[in-house]
């Protein structure tokens, strides 16, 4: 079953700049500030299922000015050569190309799922800007089933296969296409099976095969979005539609794990200045090698780190969610 996140029974949402203070540019979210607690059943869900699917999590005007700022990263990066040849664009660390991409960290319907699912010693490692066009011919076959994290999948300490490997990052994929059908290219996933280890791969992989058994094509309105859990079974689909695909999708993992993208942030700039102190600790800001541990160099937890310090100041940590303590 898709999670329908049930953020519309909670307030909603303040007004947001995207833009940093002293911009003029505003998306309404009512009374929403992105540190409301996530539902029990929410929570339940995604630890069950492995995902949620969230409706409306853009207000239309935010979600077409994304869109406006994804069409020019992409004539940008299309210019440079970093195009395939049908058009195709994955561009690693985006969140530094746009104001609006920057905000994008603490989104106030999406950042709650996750320092709700993941703690407040978190930052986003790792994040993505997908184009996708329609197909120009039909696909070579090919087995695009994975999960995310590389090494993650195969350093951690066990040999059980009955043992679920750790979550350790979580992804929340904005769409800003319609795919509200089969066939554009949406993202396929497996419910459930982020608790498996493995999943038995085809024989022949350079002829076609059926997906496994339970794969769901997450389709979705243009403004919803999607959380996974990175041990998630998961695949790319071929956009067989006349409708460009375009998504931006934002990793979120722990501070004491290394980042995965190469930013090159200009502290100097004004779009570092623009952000606020949770958004620099979510692009990689620490004060100490420690503090990226959570702590002090005394071995006591540091109240001052932003996220867990506005937690804190909000009534928001919670000693029955080890990850919120």
């Amino acid at each position: 079953m898709l999670g329908q996140g049930r953020y519309d029974r909670l307030p909603v949402p303040e007004m947001v700049s995207p833009l940093g203070e002293g911009y003029d540019v505003a998306f309404d979210y009512g009374d929403r500030t992105g540190y409301e607690p996530i539902s029990d059943v929410d929570r339940k869900e995604f630890h069950e299922q492995g995902f949620l699917l969230l409706r409306n999590v853009l207000t239309e005007d935010h979600r077409a000015a994304l869109e406006a700022a994804v069409d020019r990263v992409y004539e940008e990066e299309k210019a440079k050569g970093k195009t395939t040849k049908d058009g195709t664009l994955h561009l690693l660390g985006f969140l530094d190309r746009d104001e609006l991409f920057g905000d994008l960290l603490t989104h106030p319907i999406a950042f709650p799922y996750m320092w709700g699912l993941a703690g407040w010693n978190i930052y986003s490692h790792h994040n993505h800007l997908d184009v996708t066009p329609p197909a120009l011919e039909p696909e070579k076959p090919y087995w695009g089933w994975h999960q995310d994290g590389y090494r993650q999948n195969s350093d951690p300490e066990t040999m059980d296969p009955n043992l679920p490997r750790p979550m350790f990052s979580l992804k929340v994929a904005y769409v800003l296409s319609d795919l509200s059908e089969n066939g554009r290219g949406a993202t396929k996933v497996i419910p459930g099976s982020h608790l498996w280890n493995s999943l038995p791969r085809p024989a022949d992989t350079t002829v076609h095969n059926p997906d496994p058994e339970g794969t769901v094509e997450i389709t979705a309105n243009p403004g919803d979005a999607f959380i996974f859990d990175r041990r998630q079974w998961h695949s790319r689909s071929t956009n067989l539609s006349n409708i460009t695909r375009k998504m931006l999708f934002v990793g979120y993992t722990y501070r004491w794990i290394r980042p995965l993208d190469e930013l090159h942030i200009d502290k100097d700039g004004e779009w570092w200045a623009n952000r606020t102190p949770v958004q620099r600790q979510l692009c990689g800001e620490g004060t100490h090698t420690a503090n990226y541990w959570g702590i002090n160099w005394d071995g006591y937890i540091d109240d001052e780190i932003p996220l867990r310090k506005e937690l804190k100041q909000r009534n928001q940590l919670n000693r029955n969610i080890p990850w919120l303590r």
